[in-house]
């Protein structure tokens, strides 16, 4: 895979608008005050246009036993890394590894405040100095619709072992300091094989603790595994995710038929769950083990297949996450929810609030069985 495949999705004008810069979170949730946890988030619950107010910890209320929650095991890199062109400084973000060895990068410039703002890439050809006496040359863009991310050799082949020295996580201008990588590790995620991870942290799983998965076991909810290393995110444009490396492993994708087959919701956690699981998801609604790259982008005159819910952050209007949202929900129920959490002043970004999108249904306790919690 050399180039981005797909093109940009078309944009909607959004009834909310909007998000106010007061409503990002600036800072984890366990560091808001004494006694907090990374559970200490609120939970707007949606079905349908229903909407209703929770804090985290009740999930386990709002989800049954059957329900199987798709979490991704992907870890987070510190994929941020000082460099310089000529005198000037630079900070590279590196993105995703190609197959022939070469690096997606994205080119920030430093803003003063320890953060970065947008750098247009190119032209092919620039070299950037990083630590170590290591150069970085531009090739060629990853898309040809957008000048945003470039293909890049680095000399150092061992770039992974470069951001292990070098790096730090991405940090975006909405955050109020630096934190350790430890931060933006989830509860889910395990190394790969060959040290692989994602450019941003996949945060919707970020909220979960041991206990609260503890909890969700216990009440018969069940857990698929899957990986999907997400590349970095864009603020500036209404871009479509870029093609990622996902797998998902044949025990979950026995576990989620068998789910479905039983009755149960499939929940993704995250929107990389989502791309992963329908990534593997034939026209029959059957998921079968696969691994590789996926260029899937989820809207909603293609649909879902097999996702019944989602749990997510709190997006951009821009965002073409977005999208997929209104692929599982529906626009209507997507405006009525950011109404909502506009109104509700939710927290949004990696640190904020989430977002429980599960189908509209005959409330459970009108046909539950013996065996319901």
């Amino acid at each position: 895979m050399t180039t981005a495949m797909g093109v940009p999705t078309p944009e909607r004008n959004r009834a909310w608008g909007r998000v106010p810069e007061e409503l990002s979170a600036r800072v984890p949730a366990e560091q808001r005050g004494p006694g907090l946890d990374r559970d200490s988030v609120r939970l707007l619950v949606s079905r349908g246009t229903e909407v209703s107010h929770h804090e985290f910890v009740e999930l386990p209320r709002q989800l049954r036993a059957g329900d199987l929650l798709v979490v991704n095991t992907s870890t987070t890199l510190a994929a941020a890394v000082d460099g310089r062109i000529g005198h000037a400084r630079v900070v590279v973000h590196f993105s995703t590894r190609g197959d022939d060895g070469r690096w997606a990068v994205e080119l920030r410039d430093p803003d003063g405040r320890g953060t970065t703002r947008a750098r247009a890439g190119g032209p092919a050809g620039t070299e950037f100095r990083l630590p170590g006496a290591v150069r970085l040359v531009l090739e060629e863009p990853l898309a040809s619709w957008s000048p945003r991310l470039w293909w890049a050799r680095v000399s150092d082949t061992d770039v992974l072992g470069l951001l292990r020295r070098h790096g730090r996580p991405i940090r975006y201008s909405y955050t109020q300091r630096d934190q350790p990588l430890s931060v933006y590790q989830t509860v889910f995620a395990l190394p790969s094989a060959d040290g692989a991870g994602s450019a941003e942290m996949p945060s919707a799983a970020r909220p979960f603790t041991a206990r609260m998965v503890a909890e969700l076991v216990s009440r018969g909810v069940q857990f698929a595994p899957i990986t999907l290393h997400t590349g970095v995110a864009s603020a500036e444009a209404h871009e479509p995710p870029y093609p990622e490396r996902y797998e998902v492993p044949e025990a979950s994708a026995r576990l989620i038929n068998a789910a479905k087959a039983g009755g149960g919701r499939i929940i993704a956690v995250g929107t990389t769950a989502v791309r992963a699981v329908e990534s593997a998801t034939g026209p029959d609604g059957v998921v079968r083990a696969a691994k590789g790259w996926t260029d899937l982008v989820v809207t909603p005159e293609r649909g879902v297949r097999v996702v019944d819910g989602l749990l997510t952050g709190l997006h951009e209007p821009e965002a073409s996450h977005l999208l997929m949202l209104e692929a599982i929900a529906g626009g209507a129920a997507i405006d009525r929810s950011y109404d909502e959490a506009l109104r509700g002043l939710y927290l949004w970004h990696e640190f904020g609030d989430v977002h429980l999108i599960l189908p509209s249904e005959t409330p459970h306790s009108e046909h539950c069985s013996s065996n319901c919690w």
